[in-house]
């Protein structure tokens, strides 16, 4: 009878026998072969045989015969022994031995490697052969990368120093393992000061080699130095901002974006700016913007980022203007990928709030309200998109050129449908509200909004206006609702919610802020231009708090007569 494997019983057990049976003579034969080995290794007549090579030929054979083995089998205290002996032999054959097996160990072990086992990684660290320096550094990689070994305990036995000095072997190969371990070992805090007083020069050295894989574990491992403030000032004094702005013209897309990276962590800091554009020619600002218009995505985005963080200077805002940035980034703006919008737009969005104010009149008369009017229509749930285009409108509408140009565009029929998306949180809905509110404050978009408003919008507005959980939503939907023009079709909009809408106007009357307060007189007193609404308020609970309202604001008026006259000086001492 078949089991759920597919198999008779019979043949399951014998399968299971077979497997149980081979484990077991493999395990034999593997225990003989490490015999064999550990006493080669201790004969002297490997010191001397020139024909070491057959030796190495073997044990380069040996590694496949561990894969059944666990960690324990791996690590025994005989094997400990025998990479000792092998490591610190002086046949450079018997050290690639012990070299082979680290790198073997690298790809298999699970668990932490044990301390003692480093101490004959350092005596291959300082091996005269090249080979072996090669070897056993990509396994010394391999451990760090996988968490195998204490990135403390590699600095602690000075193994940086072999380390940086096989920097000046001029192997390709053996350049990109040091690299590569540097890097992992800067990622460790404690680490960082060793590595970057020791590291700086040799790696900014590497970063200038003409063989890219070098030059990319060199920029790799740069970037690392740039994540803690200390090492990224050592960095700057050593000279590193210039080999990093050269580096973002390089021909290989992944030391642009090591490189971008690094000059974006150096941009956060702003003493550093003075010499981001110490190189003439707005050198810096050139190769960002080439770099944004790269066509490898990230490359793109981080160049963006790179240029938000600098625009917060004043002089660079200037430089961007005369470099024309405006239209590479309405490229962006255009494409299908929503990666590379939200990039381009994060930075018009950082660039529209900053001053001088010439720079906004540069942005409405490039036409990028009419962009930002397409991506509303077409980025409906998306809320970078959404969030930083309300910015860029409300920041651009404080001219009568902007004002015209939102006219024009499609930004507020845009913003109108945005209030419609039900993938978009409170937090966004804010923003387009906030964005609305203010243009409503702005005669001509007031007068064009409810000429364009919809029944839907209208209900959406008069339901945000109703929740209590977001205040501020529920202020910016009144507002707007407030400021709608009384026509004969409007009217006919608001009705069917003026039951809903005096629920909303009471609490706001009940609301100790005033803003609050004087919202919901302000919003009454448009209403009642329609005969309906009137009747409706006429004994109401909402008129009973109407004049309670009004005689406390009495009151309050009768209090500040009493202390007439009320000098601003006395107000504000």
């Amino acid at each position: 009878m078949a089991s759920g494997s597919g198999f008779c019983e019979e043949c399951s057990r014998l399968l299971k026998e077979f497997t149980v049976h081979l484990r077991k003579v493999c395990r034999e034969f593997e225990q003989k072969m490490m015999d064999v080995f550990r006493e080669l290794s201790q004969c002297t007549c490997f010191r001397s045989t020139p024909d070491g090579s057959l030796l190495r030929k073997r044990t380069q054979e040996l590694p496949s015969l561990h894969l059944l083995y666990d960690d324990e089998t791996l690590l025994n205290l005989g094997n400990l022994q025998a990479l000792s002996r092998l490591a610190t032999s002086e046949n450079t054959d018997l050290q690639m031995t012990a070299a082979l097996y680290y790198l073997h160990l690298s790809h298999h072990l699970k668990s932490p490697l044990p301390d003692v086992f480093m101490e004959p990684v350092m005596a291959l660290l300082l091996s005269t052969d090249l080979d072996v320096q090669k070897t056993i550094s990509l396994s010394l990689v391999n451990l760090l990368v996988k968490n195998n070994v204490c990135k403390e305990l590699v600095i602690e036995m000075g193994m940086l120093v072999p380390i940086l000095e096989m920097f000046q072997s001029g192997d390709a190969t053996a350049q990109s393992h040091l690299c590569a371990c540097v890097t992992m070992l800067s990622t460790s805090e404690s680490n960082r000061e060793a590595v970057t007083v020791d590291g700086i020069m040799p790696l900014l050295a590497l970063a200038k080699s003409y063989d890219p894989q070098v030059q990319q574990n060199a920029t790799w491992a740069l970037l690392h130095l740039t994540q803690s403030d200390w090492s990224t000032r050592i960095l700057c004094q050593a000279g590193a901002i210039p080999v990093l702005i050269l580096l973002l013209q390089s021909s290989d897309s992944e030391v642009q974006f090591y490189s971008c990276t690094a000059l974006c962590n150096i941009a956060a800091v702003q003493k550093h700016h003075p010499k981001l554009l110490s190189i003439g020619g707005h050198f810096l600002l050139k190769s960002l913007l080439t770099l944004m218009s790269s066509s490898v995505q990230k490359n793109s985005t981080q160049a963006c980022r790179c240029l938000k963080t600098l625009s917060k200077n004043v002089l660079i805002q200037e430089q961007l203007m005369e470099l024309d940035c405006v239209l590479p980034l309405k490229a962006l703006l255009k494409t299908s990928s929503p990666v590379w919008t939200e990039s381009a737009i994060t930075l018009l969005s950082a660039l529209s709030a900053h001053p001088p104010n010439n720079f906004q009149d540069v942005l409405v008369n490039e036409g990028l309200l009419d962009e930002i009017g397409q991506l509303l229509h077409h980025h409906t749930s998306s809320s970078v998109i959404i969030t930083h285009s309300c910015k860029i409108i409300t920041e651009l509408c404080s001219s009568s050129m902007g004002q015209q140009a939102v006219m024009e565009s499609l930004c507020l029929s845009g913003l109108l449908r945005a209030l419609l998306s039900q993938s978009l949180s409170d937090d966004i809905v804010l923003h387009v509200t906030s964005c609305l509110h203010h243009l409503t404050a702005l005669d001509p978009p007031k007068s064009n909004m409810s000429l364009t408003i919809t029944s839907e919008q209208v209900s959406r507005l008069v339901k945000l206006s109703g929740q209590i959980q977001n205040p501020w939503l529920s202020y910016n939907s009144a507002a707007i609702i407030s400021k709608l023009e009384m026509t004969g079709e409007m009217v006919q909009l608001l009705r069917p919610h003026y039951t809903t809408m005096v629920e909303y106007l009471l609490v706001f009357l009940q609301n100790k802020d005033v803003k609050f307060q004087q919202l919901g007189i302000a919003t009454i007193f448009n209403l009642k231009k329609d005969g309906d609404f009137s009747s409706l308020l006429a004994n109401s609970e909402l008129e009973a708090q109407l004049w309670k309202v009004h005689a406390q604001t009495e009151e309050t008026r009768r209090l500040l007569q009493m202390i007439q006259p009320l000098s601003p000086s006395s107000v504000n001492p």
